[in-house]
């Protein structure tokens, strides 16, 4: 079948024209999609340093947290434009937010405990109910406080070892935090035989206590006696130091003590055989 030069010339022609008018539509859609893309990056950088900026003005707030609420504003910015740049070019924005929605729920669903230790992350980094520096015990968890991150806290224990505890973990369970007054009470408890001079005992004790520069003088330490035996009594003092110094102070104390003890001659060591006796006729 022969073709027809006239047909084939105007078939190209009303091509030309519909691709003309595509391209041209299109052009506009791409330099419209072109300047949502920079105006809506421009302005997520702006909203993210803005948020920042302003959440630094409130006094004690965790940069953390600061750099957490900033980041998502900003992500939520650049999603709000990338679905307007669909919607130019004729995509159905709506179809896009509901897969958006179903895609986070079975994210949400599948990572159910880590989004639990982020809540609690964010939680503990609000209310703190311990710092950086900061020695606690939650459960069976004691340690330093070296970092709180948003998924999990790092601790170090007494003997040097590291620990990572979910945030989770430490948020639903009471914490015992020993440093956050400033200060802490300790006891030290020595038993002495019922032969010797109680009344010495407490004042040789508290004569070591207001030698310690350590201790503090309000409230001023005490001894007294704790528990009495058939053949001994347990003297305890109590004293009050910053909690940066209780355990060096507790270990200098607990010597110092004994040694005052021993030269006084307040010890226990066996009874002297009339203690024994008397001790012996009081039982029966």
């Amino acid at each position: 079948m022969p073709i027809d030069p006239q047909n084939t010339l105007l078939t190209v022609q009303a091509g030309l024209a519909q691709l003309s008018t595509l391209i041209v539509s299109y052009s506009f859609s791409a330099i419209g999609a072109v300047i949502l893309l920079v105006v809506g990056y421009l302005v997520a950088g702006l909203a993210e340093r803005s948020i920042s900026a302003g959440l630094g003005h409130i006094h004690g707030f965790d940069a953390t947290l600061r750099h957490f609420f900033s980041k998502i504003v900003r992500y939520a910015i650049l999603i709000l434009v990338v679905i307007m740049v669909l919607g130019q070019f004729g995509v159905q924005t709506a179809s896009i937010i509901a897969a958006i929605g179903a895609i986070g729920l079975a994210i949400g669903l599948a990572l159910q405990g880590t989004l639990q230790n982020i809540a609690a992350g964010i939680m503990l980094l609000a209310l703190r109910p311990f710092r950086i520096g900061e020695y606690v015990e939650v459960g069976a968890i004691a340690g330093t406080i070296e970092e709180i991150g948003l998924f999990a806290t790092k601790l170090r224990t007494t003997d040097g070892v590291y620990v990572l505890a979910p945030n989770s973990t430490l948020w639903n369970q009471p914490v015992r935090n020993f440093t956050r007054n400033g200060v802490r009470r300790s006891d030290i408890t020595l038993t002495i035989g019922s032969w010797n001079d109680i009344d010495l005992a407490q004042k040789t004790m508290l004569g070591v206590a207001g030698a310690e520069r350590r201790i503090k003088r309000e409230p001023a330490p005490i001894a007294f006696v704790a528990t009495v035996g058939d053949a001994t009594v347990a003297i305890t003092l109590r004293y009050w130091t910053s909690a940066a110094d209780f355990f060096a102070t507790q270990i200098d104390l607990t010597k110092r003590v004994k040694q005052a003890f021993d030269a006084e001659a307040i010890s226990v060591p066996a009874p002297p055989p009339e203690a024994r006796q008397e001790a012996s006729a009081t039982r029966q």
